[in-house]
């Protein structure tokens, strides 16, 4: 038998690098790489990259240190680095990281075969060119580390909203749509293939627009009615962009699950100002009360950025008053880490000090904490239907899937299997997760 070298991929950052690992994987896979979990028999390794936050770049670095390591071993080991730190430092990795011998920008996969000719004849090889139209709508994603019953699908690339602290227009370029029809068969091909969830995913979901003149509203209503038993979700929405409209398509059709992550990232005008977010607090509140007028059982999350420039005590307080306005079911929360090239990095001073941005954070994941159990309880004595994903993490006696708030339940796993749909009700919590236990008939299992 022919023997086809292996690649191993290790992914950190969004869930959109997540779907380019998949679509990294499918273009191997057509030219003779089967993907491995096992490091030591790579031919070829490659890092997808991050480059939101100063830490992400840093723990890749740290990486490729170790994967030095490896190549010391099998001289002829070709290491990659791709997606957005790929694109941002460019011919400095080559210098800085002598061992790496690819580096392609998130827009260039296709071009990786060509690049690891010139890899394997001892170049060093680089394509980090943004498009204008790449969306990779004609690949079908290799589902790497896949539970066989959620995926991602990936509906646009790019953004265009130039928040001043972030770094993702200048690495993934201008904002461009998939052809609605490749998403819908995409999501029918899954279906087929015994998935019962997708989450359709851009930089800023609203602003989906294809040729023909459909909008997310339209798109996410052709990719539910593929079949009741598909469960859509989506991410991410940008609050200047959230529309009454998608709001009443998401009323009107039950799998769409009841679960928005709406960024917030400050709850003062004047950060938002600074930040270059488009929206007001009063803006985003009405927001959130729409939300919770078409959908009162929605689950709500966010961003949050503590200690952004000239942030002042006032501004922290806003933030936190602003979360328990919301009450928000959990939150992703940071500080602020000025990354180069931003418009932050050239016009204001990140003049708030590391101890103070600490004690911020602090006092906001303390506060979410508080939320996140306080919402919890309020689903006690209710029940839901949770799709089946696995095993628990703690025992192999329990089942662990999510509901359509996004909450994760444990219950008995009786002789339930993944994709199946269990209805349970909840009989404790914790803050980060729901227990219960199985109910009724379940009628809903596949």
């Amino acid at each position: 038998m022919e023997y086809k070298k292996k690649i191993y991929i290790e992914t950190y950052g969004c869930q959109m690098n997540f779907s380019d690992t998949q679509i990294v994987g499918s273009i191997m896979a057509d030219h003779e790489f089967d993907t491995t979990k096992n490091i030591a028999e790579a031919d070829l390794i490659f890092v997808n990259t991050c480059s939101i936050r100063d830490n992400a770049e840093q723990r890749v670095r740290a990486r490729l240190k170790e994967f030095n390591r490896y190549k010391k071993k099998k001289p002829g080991l070709i290491i990659g680095v791709i997606g957005c730190m790929a694109e941002r430092l460019k011919e400095q990795l080559i210098e800085e990281e002598k061992m790496v011998d690819v580096i392609v920008g998130p827009d260039a996969y296709r071009d990786l075969p060509r690049l690891l000719n010139l890899a394997e004849s001892g170049q060093k090889a680089i394509n980090v060119m943004l498009s204008a139209d790449e969306t990779y709508a004609d690949i079908d994603p290799v589902r790497l580390e896949s539970n066989g019953v959620s995926a991602l699908i990936s509906i646009m690339r790019g953004c265009e909203n130039f928040c001043s602290y972030c770094v993702v227009p200048y690495t993934r370029g201008k904002e461009r749509s998939r052809d609605p029809e490749t998403i819908v068969n995409e999501a029918r091909g899954l279906f087929e293939k015994g998935y019962r969830e997708v989450t359709l995913l851009g930089q800023n979901v609203n602003s989906y627009k294809s040729k023909p003149g459909i909008g997310f509203p339209e798109l996410i209503k052709m990719v539910a009615l593929v079949n009741p038993l598909l469960r859509v979700r989506f991410a991410t929405s940008h609050p200047k962009d959230l529309s009454d409209e998608l709001l009443k398509v998401m009323a009107a059709h039950p799998n769409i699950c009841r679960s928005i992550h709406l960024p917030v990232q400050s709850g003062s005008d004047a950060m938002l100002k600074r930040m270059n977010r488009k929206y007001t607090r009063d803006w985003y509140l009405g927001r959130i009360s729409a939300i919770k007028q078409y959908l009162p059982d929605c689950g709500l999350s966010t961003d949050i950025i503590a200690g952004f420039s000239d942030e002042t005590e006032e501004d922290h307080q806003k933030t936190l008053s602003l979360m328990t306005q919301v009450g928000y079911d959990y939150a992703f929360m940071f500080k602020y880490s000025e990354r180069p090239d931003t418009l932050a990095a050239k016009k204001y001073k990140d003049n708030v000090p590391e101890d103070v941005k600490g004690r911020r954070l602090q006092e906001i994941i303390y506060l979410q904490q508080k939320l996140s159990l306080a919402s919890n309880k309020k689903d006690i004595g209710k029940t839901f239907e949770v799709l089946v994903e696995g095993f628990s993490k703690k025992s192999k006696e329990e089942l662990a899937g999510r509901n359509s708030q996004n909450k994760v339940v444990v219950f008995p796993k009786g002789d339930f299997k993944p994709g199946d749909y269990v209805n349970i009700k909840i009989v404790s919590c914790t803050t980060a997760t729901l227990k219960g236990e199985v109910i009724g008939d379940n009628a809903g299992k596949l």
